[in-house]
Order: C-alpha cells, then sequence, then structure tokens
C-alpha cells in the first residue's frame, strides 16, 4: 500500500461508509480507527441500525475517506475503501478495537457502555485514491 494512502487513512477520523441491502445504498457519517497496516477499519454501532443489518445481510462495504479537513491548501484527495464486513471477533480483539476506538474517539466511551454496541471491522480489498479532478489511482489489497 502506498504511502499517501497509508497517511490519508491514519490522518483522517471521519469516513462515510456506503452499506446495501435488498438493492438500496445507505450511507452513514462514521468514526473510525485502523489497524497498523491499514487492512482492517474499526467502527462502532448499535446492532439496531440499519447500516448493521444491511452489513448482516450483505458484507460488501465501501467507505469514502478524504483531505477535506487535512489537505490545506493542496488539492482535496478522495479515497474510496472497498471492503468486506467480518462478523463475528473474539472478546479479545473486541477489547483491543474498543480500545483503539476509544484512544481515538474518547467521547464514545458512553456509547460503549451500552450493551447494544457492536464493534465493525472491515477487511480491506481495494482502494482507489483520486488526486484532484483527473489523477486516479487503483490498488488491489490481499
Amino acid at each position: 500500500m502506498r504511502n499517501d494512502i497509508k497517511n490519508l487513512i491514519q490522518e483522517n477520523r471521519i469516513c462515510v461508509m456506503a452499506t446495501v441491502a435488498e438493492g438500496q445504498p445507505h450511507c452513514s457519517l462514521m468514526s473510525y480507527a485502523v489497524d497498523a497496516d491499514c487492512r482492517e477499519i474499526y467502527m462502532a454501532t448499535h446492532k439496531d441500525t440499519k447500516k448493521y443489518r444491511n452489513l448482516a445481510a450483505n458484507p460488501s462495504v465501501s467507505l469514502l475517506i478524504d483531505s477535506r479537513e487535512t489537505g490545506g491548501e493542496n488539492q482535496t484527495k478522495a479515497l474510496t475503501v472497498t471492503g468486506t464486513f467480518q462478523g463475528v471477533i473474539d472478546e479479545q480483539k473486541k477489547m483491543i478495537i474498543q480500545d483503539a476506538l476509544l484512544k481515538r474517539h474518547p467521547d464514545l466511551k458512553e456509547f460503549f457502555a451500552d450493551p447494544a454496541s457492536e464493534i465493525i471491522v472491515v477487511r480491506v480489498t481495494a482502494l482507489q485514491l483520486l488526486d484532484g479532478i483527473t489523477d486516479a489511482y487503483y490498488e488491489p489489497v490481499s
């Protein structure tokens, strides 16, 4: 994975997550954290939400991360992350992910106190970076 893509993922804190169920798309603004090599992206939601039901029905997911807030004077970059929702995770990994999310988003502390909260893990399968209007780069991730 290119360093500029890793930096864009690691420097941002918010993404748009797109899910689909029964042929209908649904977008959600999400706080996220990421593993060290940017191959897994972590988020949290309640189990009783449209996005979680969509993920359970169709694990294909797309995320949009952009540089509007961190880009400064440079042109905006937009990264489309294609991935797969990973269902059940063990309790130890769940606690590690929760700690990573809380470190990056301390405001989620009360959210995680709710037993209906659930961790979302997206395993990255492809990346498409748009740098400005015409410069595009695509990379499958294995």
